[in-house]
């Protein structure tokens, strides 16, 4: 799948069809029990959809989280992991 970014002048009309081009997607998904993933670098698609959601930072994965614990995420919740990241690597930078 193709994907851009619209122009300013387009973003309005773009934002409505990439929310209808998710919802297919995941009904098609959903019914044909198809395996597939999503990089996205919005907090809030990678909470809602799937059943997995694996963030990573600088190529490596610092947070794999599935079932139960993902669906009661938070964008919060998401954010201080990867704060977290970033001070342990400044701190083992630091001490290098």
């Amino acid at each position: 799948m193709y994907r851009f970014k619209p122009s300013s002048k387009f973003r309005k009309q773009y934002k409505k069809l990439n929310q209808k081009e998710k919802e297919i997607t995941e009904e098609i998904i959903s019914e044909d029990k198809l395996t597939a993933f999503m990089v996205t670098h919005n907090i809030k698609d990678a909470i809602h959809y799937g059943n997995r959601l694996i963030m990573m930072n600088d190529g490596r994965i610092i947070y794999d989280v599935s079932g139960e614990e993902k669906k009661s995420l938070e964008i919060s919740d998401l954010l201080k992991k990867f704060e977290n990241e970033e001070n342990a690597l400044s701190d083992k930078l630091l001490l290098s």
